[in-house]
């Protein structure tokens, strides 16, 4: 029988995707571990990769389509295995192709891409202009006119590649707008993109919700800083730790000792989560994504910084893998890079934790009756006092601050 590859849930918010482009054809041979197909969602494009070894029997979708998620995509099995909807799981209905605007009705499967792409029955683009969620953003934030643009995805889609064209083909020609001082400021209203009205909904959802409280707490950075030197000392060139590896080291390991704080509230119980998996908000030009780093607790400085330097570099490329932008169960914000002292952080739902992290200091402080300089950070926890409470997040802080002010610790 069949397998089924539907639409993945990436994100807490995730309501839909668009699949801009098929990788394997059908009657293609995959491994676990291959990409499949691409997804756009509001965030970034996504490679959807195999969960196991078959052969590709039917492409439902095709390329530039906004899909629910959940639906059903593509249709997976052995060689010589032909597709009809008999052999389909009976729990899963046909395939539903249909703007997110529009309630899901159900529709035969569709052909495989010809190359030119046609709208399934009832989808209409926004103004009547076919451009991918990704596209139409970037084209509002940079004052783009869609209707100007020939688009080279699917059936003349408009995708981020052609803005990103015309945008480079202005600043070439000196036409990209600026604004000198001497003309002032003009009043204008810029319509919310769907990055920002997904980040809106969602820290007003959690700052309504979820009853938070704050713990700050003032840390000695000098011997993590010694380390951490020493340690770069002797990696190859290009290879380096950053303050944040360990950071992310320390929470997962502390997070082992209070696993209230690495929890999630479903109902009327606490679902202690049975993975360490740190997320790690990384700032990009349109907006915020955070990356997640699976099973921290469990690896070595080195692996974590090399996986979390990759998939950040993923994300700015706006092109990042599933398992790296969803799972996470504790969030770091760090925005020491940006000399900024002490923050709170917003819970990312549903986790029950945040933990924000303010820049390295040389401040003066008293030391056996002696002023001495001394290296300093403040780190900030926001909690969900549903699921923990005053005292158990300071034990927690207190834990952390053993871990960065004797570092060797993260080491063994």
């Amino acid at each position: 029988m069949a397998e089924i590859i539907t639409m993945p849930k990436l994100g807490f918010d995730m309501a839909e995707g668009t699949l801009i482009r098929w990788v394997k054809a059908e009657n293609d041979t995959f491994n676990k571990g291959d990409v499949l197909a691409e997804i756009e969602t509001d965030k970034a494009t996504v490679e959807v990769e195999a969960q196991f070894n078959a052969v590709l029997i039917k492409q439902l979708i095709p390329e530039g389509t906004i899909v629910p998620v959940g639906t059903p995509i593509a249709a997976a099995g052995e060689a010589g295995e032909t597709y009809t909807p008999d052999n389909l799981p009976e729990a899963i209905p046909e395939t539903a192709i249909e703007p997110s605007s529009e309630p899901a009705a159900p529709a035969t499967p569709s052909p495989p891409p010809t190359g030119k792409t046609e709208l399934a029955a009832g989808e209409q683009f926004p103004a009547g202009i076919k451009a991918s969620p990704l596209a139409r953003r970037l084209a509002e934030e940079q004052r783009v006119n869609l209707q100007q643009i020939r688009g080279s995805g699917p059936g003349g889609r408009i995708v981020k590649k052609d803005i990103e064209t015309e945008l480079n083909m202005r600043k070439e020609a000196g036409t990209t707008p600026s604004v000198s001082w001497q003309q002032g400021l003009e009043a204008e209203r810029i319509p919310l993109t769907r990055l920002r009205e997904a980040i809106g909904r969602r820290m007003t959802a959690s700052k309504r919700d979820l009853p938070h409280f704050y713990l700050t707490i003032d840390l000695d950075a000098g011997s993590l800083m010694e380390l951490r030197s020493e340690l770069n000392a002797l990696m190859p060139e290009g290879v380096k730790l950053s303050v944040n590896d360990f950071l992310i080291k320390a929470a997962a390991l502390t997070l082992l000792e209070f696993p209230n704080l690495n929890a999630s509230l479903k109902g009327e119980t606490i679902l202690r989560h049975g993975e360490i998996n740190i997320g790690i908000a990384v700032a990009l030009d349109e907006g915020l994504l955070t990356v997640v780093n699976h099973n921290t607790d469990q690896k070595p400085l080195r692996l974590i910084s090399t996986e979390i330097k990759q998939a950040a570099a993923r994300a700015r490329e706006g092109k990042v893998r599933p398992e790296e932008v969803e799972g996470s169960t504790f969030t770091i914000s760090n925005l020491g890079m940006f000399d900024i002292d002490s923050f709170t952080a917003i819970i990312n739902p549903p986790e029950a934790a945040i933990l924000a992290v303010g820049s390295i200091r040389e401040v003066p402080v008293f030391k056996d009756g002696v002023v001495v300089p001394a290296q300093r950070m403040k780190v900030t926890l926001s909690a969900d006092h549903r699921v923990t409470d005053g005292a158990e997040a300071a034990r927690w802080l207190q834990i952390f601050r053993s871990y960065i002010e004797q570092p060797l610790r993260l080491l063994v």
